[in-house]
C-alpha cells in the first residue's frame, strides 16, 4: 500500500526527504515509528491533490492511531476444528476469554455483582489479578478511564440470559432471567444490570465511583431505556462469598504480613492448589453438579447441550 501510494504520487525513496525510512518500510526491514508514518501520511496528503489515494491514506491513519497496539506475530497455527460452532479465544498463559464484547452478568463475592466494568479486569490486566483483589472496586475504576483512553467507542453487550445468583464468580446458581442488555455506557449498564440483581447501585463503590467521576452514569433515574419496562424487576438475588473468596479476603485484610508471605511468594502456588482442590475436587462433585444437571433441564440448557452433539 505505502509502495503503490509512493510511486503513484510520483516520489522517488529520495525525494520524500527520509530514503532510507521508505526502505525499511517497502522491504519490511522494520517497523515504522508512529511519527515517521505521521510524517509520510502528512506528505502524501498534500500531494494527493485529486484524493486518488484518499481510502489507503485513510488506511495510514488508521494504523497510525493510538488506538492500534503495534507487535510482531510471531507464530501463526491453523487449528483444524471438529465443530464449526466452537471457537477457543483463549490466550496460553493468562487465560483470558473475551468473545465479540458478550458478557455474562451475575454477583460476585468480591464486588457483590459484576458486568461490564469487570470484563477489562481479564482484558487488561493479563496477569497476577489477585493482587488487585484488595483493592478490585478502585481498580475497576482505574481501569475504565484507561478503557476509556485506548478503546474509545466500546458497546457493551450484557448475557443476562442466565444469570448467577449467590456465591459468585465459581460457585454460583444458575438462574433463567431471559434478558440482553445493551449500552455504550458501561457504568449504566452495570448499574441496570444490579438494580434488576436487586441492589442498589450507587451503594456499589465501584458504579458510584466511577458515575462521581463522570466515567458514565451509575444513577437509574437518569438513566432512559429503551425496551422493556424493568422499572419493577427484582431478581432479589444475594450475593454470597465461596470458601475461597472468604478465606482469600480474611488473609489479604488480615495483616500485610501475611498477604506478603502468601500472595507474593512462591507460597502462592499452596493458594492456587486449595482453590483447585475446593472447587474441582469438592465442591463441583458434591453441589455444582447436580446444579448443572437440574440446569441442562432447562430451555436453555437444552439448547447448550445440543451445541455438544
Amino acid at each position: 500500500v505505502f509502495r503503490k501510494i509512493r510511486q503513484g504520487l510520483g516520489f522517488t525513496q529520495q525525494s520524500t526527504g527520509k530514503p532510507s525510512g521508505v526502505n525499511a518500510i517497502e522491504n519490511s526491514y522494520s517497523l515504522p515509528t508512529r511519527p515517521l508514518l505521521y510524517y509520510f501520511i502528512k506528505l502524501f496528503t498534500k500531494k494527493d491533490t485529486k484524493k486518488q489515494f484518499k481510502k489507503e491514506i485513510e488506511y495510514m491513519k488508521f494504523l497510525a492511531s493510538d488506538d492500534i497496539a503495534w507487535d510482531y506475530v510471531e507464530e501463526i497455527k491453523q487449528v483444524k476444528s471438529d465443530t464449526k460452532w466452537l471457537y477457543d479465544l483463549t490466550v496460553p498463559g493468562t487465560e483470558n476469554f473475551i468473545g465479540n464484547g458478550l458478557i455474562l452478568h451475575n454477583t460476585h463475592g468480591h464486588t457483590v455483582m459484576t458486568g461490564a466494568m469487570k470484563n477489562a479486569f481479564g482484558g487488561l490486566i493479563t496477569q497476577r489479578r489477585h493482587h488487585c483483589h484488595k483493592y478490585i472496586h478502585e481498580v475497576l475504576v482505574d481501569l475504565l478511564q484507561i478503557q476509556k483512553e485506548i478503546h474509545k467507542g466500546i458497546f457493551a453487550v450484557m448475557d443476562g440470559t442466565v444469570a448467577g445468583d449467590g456465591a459468585g464468580p465459581r460457585t454460583m446458581v444458575p438462574k433463567i432471567k431471559d434478558y440482553i442488555l445493551a449500552s455504550d455506557d458501561q457504568v449504566a449498564i452495570d448499574a441496570i444490570s444490579a438494580k434488576m440483581m436487586g441492589y442498589d447501585p450507587m451503594r456499589i463503590k465501584f458504579i458510584k465511583k466511577a458515575h462521581d467521576l463522570g466515567l458514565g452514569c451509575g444513577d437509574v433515574k437518569q438513566i432512559d431505556i429503551d425496551g422493556e419496562d424493568i422499572s419493577r424487576v427484582n431478581f432479589r438475588f444475594k450475593t454470597a462469598k465461596s470458601a475461597v473468596v472468604m478465606g482469600d479476603q480474611l488473609m489479604r485484610n488480615h495483616s500485610d504480613l501475611i498477604e506478603k508471605m502468601l500472595f507474593r511468594t512462591p507460597l502462592f502456588k499452596m493458594c492456587i492448589m486449595g482453590s483447585e482442590n475446593y472447587h474441582d475436587r469438592l465442591w463441583y462433585p458434591t453441589i455444582g453438579k447436580m446444579r448443572i444437571n437440574k440446569f441442562n433441564k432447562t430451555k436453555w440448557g437444552k439448547l447448550w447441550r445440543k451445541y455438544e452433539a
